[in-house]
């Protein structure tokens, strides 16, 4: 305090020297600003020594390109993440009014996609709201949530402490301010800005090269236009960088003829660069294109000021990746007339959109698996790695294992006798400011050495390599790109296209073995890999045993759209199911790519850890493999607002008897770390977790009266002799579906009608102990129906005899004629619902239940209604299993049995279908044994009593009379839980368990 005290007043009593224009803004930064963070608690001048990756504060170097500095002043970290950026100017600026500073910071920040950052010259501090879209126009006060001067520093100190020192980040209130109410987000983040700029880039691109390149087909269109958007983005990066003359691209415009001097320019690359993104040997297209100026120059004019508020040096490897997922989930078509069309892709509509992996999820996985292979390694043998991504997208998955390998290289260097590897002509590290650095060489090679990706997609390839070789260049500059060329005649970025692939991952050589041979639009579509191929392939590393690493976010692809693959998925894949999604065969053929011991890490959804179709690959994991964790997010959006219930699933390749795991089922987001919630959360759980049809996920206890209740029980499909029915399917609702106005017409108009009406509900009407009825009926005339009883084959005479015989039904079903001719679910005749030979059963007593419900919802009904295929019956009149049904213990049991559409615990919707609920342990009483006897008329009387109460309820007219009723409700049903744990022989620490868990 005294400190600051004396800082404060020695900047008072020497205002007017520190003003002056020669006071640099070097001697600010040490003399107040670095002392003042280092008050907040920021270890602002790295005396704990940490290395390059781990510092609090990152001092940038700034280099004037362009008339902008190409970085901000201070870097403001926690566990190597930014949490704000910080410019410092001296204090002859005026940063209250001065607009340049302003938009300086606001340009850096946002491309950087930080929320809030800070601008001072001591003399003031101004904090900035960096997420609404900088223009250079602006004033100095747009965006600025907070000025304070200097001397207001002492009275305020609690309040600046509060939002910027270390342990606010730490604690979270740095983000609980810019969560507040009084910071309003802007309209385009980063990352929604430019995937608009280059969504419209590729339109007119794709529109033009069309008109003028009349010899394109639709790949080669693709690739055109991919390909010269990547190698503008790349150099315009390079330019922000200072690894290229700044303005070089923006030179490219002066005269016409844009892309031929723009195709000179790619040529230099190829010379300076040595990437696959300028190789013209493979590409002999791009040279032969006719590309319009003005689409160029819109282009071009679109990546600098003032249209462009972009700072290209601090847009982050994850802010790109996320940009080009979205942009890949389109492609170019070519209509019948060579016009262009950008549309969404098939398997993206389905799905939703595309979902970007979050970082956080990245560098869990990736630390989780190749941080678990690493450790004890030296470089040497870190080498030998081999981490792959089976399905690559934009290459966030090898973007961050590539991160991990260069920071575990710079730590250990660091730590054994860096000086011995910065020798020779081939140095592994070079002593930089604030520490040591890989050297250019070292990183090509760790990259050459440990990332390998595969993806069907050729332009996701082609983004991933872009993204991977401009992880290469982070640091480098014009001078040591020309060194490194001049001194070792080796160029900046290595060839990567023996280690990103194209190809399907999933389909080999052998496909081809069950079909005619494909023409080549099939064969791209289809675009099988083979996986042992030396060239073609990973020839090398299979041989060598496998991958090391194998991690990613397989893509959502429902089985709807796997029907061409079906027959080859069952010939080749164990995992094979008919209505299995596809990311259960990269699961499966991931670790057919492992070494043994290998580790595996993947994000997909959790469905198949409780879904009829998950168990051969449940299978597969438990006996092959050994899981190490499994985190279950259940329906939070992980992936923003996308309900895919996604989990994280990490194992190792080697087969286990004994599986000893954590699963950890997080219920929030809004945490500090990922690892510490899992390590906070997470429960050893062991093969009893894994055994039987689906995987029990629970605690220890829970798991131990989960056993006891199938030691005393018998499934249900086995106690009711296997009589679970799904409800009536339509095929068409809009016609065999009425409400009752039309049920009383068509009764009005023919009496006869009432012998073909049925009363209908649908899965939601059905509550626990009560049915809501909405007075719907359904029209039924099973198939075979007609013929039965008319006689006739034909559909005319058939017709004919239904018009005379039920007028009323076949007027009100003829305009539905055409609808009900195609579908799927119908009879022999168009107005004849499907074949099904338990119709009759719906006439009979029966419990009913809903197919998707929070809670247990059965009920009875004896009043013959039929149930639509969102729910199911029990033909059994057999109140003493609709008591069971309905009680905690039973719930208890099959939400942690049950596939959920959430999380169980807070109110996700569980999937009652048929394999599940007849799995159901149920207690079967000894009649002759007097105890049970009385327990089982007990259970069967209160279930008589609830539903008479319930029907009660639905009559009560009085807050006063639902009140009372709700009561007895409650009282009854707890009586039946109370009965319900005596049978199954729970004793109190086990009831506990239940009462906590349901």
């Amino acid at each position: 305090m005294p400190e600051r005290d004396s800082q404060l007043e020695r900047f008072r009593q020497n205002e007017d020297v520190y003003k002056s224009e020669s006071y640099l803004e070097t001697r600010v930064r040490v003399e107040f600003i670095d002392p003042f963070f280092h008050a907040l608690g920021w270890d602002i001048r790295n005396e704990k020594d940490y290395a390059e990756q781990y510092k609090d504060v990152v001092h940038e170097d700034t280099v004037k390109v362009g008339g902008f500095l190409r970085a901000p002043d201070y870097s403001f970290r926690i566990g190597g993440q930014r949490k704000f950026f910080l410019e410092a100017k001296k204090p002859a600026v005026n940063i209250k009014s001065d607009i340049n500073p302003a938009y300086q910071l606001r340009r850096y920040a946002w491309s950087a996609k930080l929320p809030l950052s800070i601008l001072t010259d001591f003399e003031e501090l101004a904090v900035y709201d960096c997420r609404i879209r900088p223009n250079e126009k602006d004033k100095a006060s747009a965006g600025r949530v907070a000025l304070y001067s200097y001397t207001e520093y002492l009275e305020k100190f609690d309040e600046i402490y509060d939002r910027f020192s270390r342990e606010a980040v730490l604690k979270g209130s740095f983000d609980r301010y810019v969560e507040s109410a009084k910071l309003k987000k802007g309209t385009a983040e980063v990352d929604s800005a430019f995937l608009g700029l280059i969504d419209a880039w590729r339109d007119e691109l794709a529109r033009y090269m069309a008109i003028r390149n009349m010899g394109l087909d639709t790949d080669e269109l693709n690739f055109a236009v991919q390909h010269t958007i990547d190698r503008v983005i790349f150099l315009r990066i390079c330019e922000d960088r200072g690894i290229e003359d700044y303005g070089r691209l923006q030179a490219m415009l002066n005269g016409a003829n844009i892309y031929s001097r723009l195709l000179g320019h790619f040529y230099a690359a190829a010379d300076k660069y040595n990437s696959g993104l300028f190789d013209f040997k493979a590409d002999s297209l791009s040279e032969t294109l006719q590309i319009d100026d003005r689409v160029l120059k819109n282009i071009i004019d679109d990546l600098y000021p003032p249209k462009s508020p972009y700072e290209f040096s601090v847009i982050g490897a994850d802010i790109l990746g996320n940009v080009y997922e979205q942009f890949l989930g389109k492609v170019i078509r070519l209509t019948a007339g060579h016009q262009a069309k950008v549309e969404e892709k098939p398997e993206v509509k389905k799905a939703g959109g595309v979902f970007y992996t979050p970082g956080y999820i990245v560098d869990y996985i990736v630390k989780e698996t190749l941080g678990r292979a690493l450790e004890g390694k030296t470089p040497a043998q870190a080498s030998k790695l081999k981490v792959l991504d089976p399905a690559c997208g934009s290459g966030s998955f090898l973007i961050g294992a590539y991160q991990y390998l260069l920071d575990w290289h710079t730590e250990w260097y660091a730590k054994n006798d860096p000086e011995k590897y910065a020798r020779g002509k081939t140095p592994a590290v070079f002593q930089g400011r604030g520490g040591w650095r890989l050297s250019t060489g070292e990183r090509k090679r760790i990259l050459l050495n440990n990332i390998f990706g595969v993806d069907i997609d050729r332009q996701a390839v082609e983004v991933t390599k872009l993204s991977l070789l401009l992880k290469v260049l982070e640091g480098e500059n014009q001078e040591t790109v020309k060194k490194n060329l001049s001194l070792f005649n080796e160029r900046a970025l290595p060839n990567i296209d023996e280690n990103i692939k194209c190809g399907n991952s999933l389909i080999g050589p052998d496909f081809y073995s069950q079909m005619d041979l494909l023409d080549g639009g099939d064969a791209r579509r289809i675009n099988v890999f083979d996986w042992n191929d030396d060239k073609r392939g990973f020839g090398r590393i299979m041989k060598d045993g496998g991958f090391d690493v194998v991690i990613g976010n397989p893509p959502y692809v429902r089985q709807e759209m796997l029907g061409e693959f079906k027959p080859y998925f069952e010939r080749q894949y164990s995992a094979y199911h008919g209505v299995a999604d596809l990311y259960v065969y990269f699961i499966e053929q991931s670790h057919r790519l492992l070494r043994n011991d290998g580790l595996f890490g993947f994000i997909c959804s959790n469905k198949f850890m409780r879904s009829n179709y998950g168990k051969p690959i449940r299978g597969f994991l438990a006996g092959k493999s050994r899981i190490r964790k499994i985190v279950d997010f259940g329906e939070l959006p992980v992936f923003q607002d996308a309900a895919t219930f996604p989990a994280i699933i990490l194992t190792e390749n080697s087969p286990s008897k004994k599986q000893r795991f954590i699963y950890a089922p997080v219920k929030r987001l809004d945490f500090k770390s990922l690892e510490e919630e899992v390590r906070d959360i997470g429960e050893g759980l062991d093969n009893r977790s894994l055994s039987g049809e689906n995987w029990t996920l629970a605690g220890k206890d829970e798991i131990a009266v989960f056993e006891k209740m199938k030691k005393l029980g018998v499934p249900l499909g086995r106690y009711i002799g296997g009589e679970i029915y799904r409800g009536v399917l339509t095929g068409l609702n809009e016609a065999f579906v009425i409400d009752r106005d039309i049920r009383d017409r068509l009764v009005k108009e023919d009496r006869k009608s009432a012998e073909l009406i049925k009363p209908f509900v649908v899965g939601d009407d059905i509550r626990k102990y009560c049915v809501n009825s909405k007075e719907k009926s359904l029209i039924l005339m099973p198939r075979g129906w007609t013929r039965a009883r008319s006689g006739h084959a034909r559909e005319g005479d058939a017709w004919q005899w239904l018009c005379k015989r039920y007028p009323a039904i076949a007027e009100h079903l003829k305009p539905f004629n055409a609808a009900a001719s195609k579908r799927h679910d119908k009879g022999e005749f168009w107005w004849e619902l499907r074949a099904c030979d338990y119709y009759p059963e719906f006439e009979k007593p029966k419990i009913v239940f809903p197919d998707i419900a929070k809670s247990s919802r059965f009920s009875f009904d004896a009043n013959s209604l039929y149930v639509a295929n969102t729910g199911y019956i029990i033909p059994l009149n057999d109140l003493y299993l609709l008591g069971l049904l309905n009680s905690k213990l039973i719930f208890a049991y099959f939400k942690r049995n049950s596939s959920v559409l959430g999380d169980a615990d807070k109110g996700g919707r569980l999937r009652w279908i048929r394999q599940d609920v007849e799995k159901i342990p149920i207690r079967a009483i000894d009649q002759k044994e007097p105890k049970e006897k009385s327990v089982h008329s007990e259970i069967i009387s209160l279930a008589k009593r609830l539903l008479d109460l319930n029907e009660k309820l639905k009559k009560a007219k009085t807050p006063h009379d639902r009140e009372l009723i709700e009561r007895q409700i409650g009282a009854a049903d707890r009586q039946i839980d109370s009965l319900v744990y005596g049978l199954y022989g729970l004793t109190p620490e086990e009831i506990a368990v239940v009462e906590q868990g349901a």
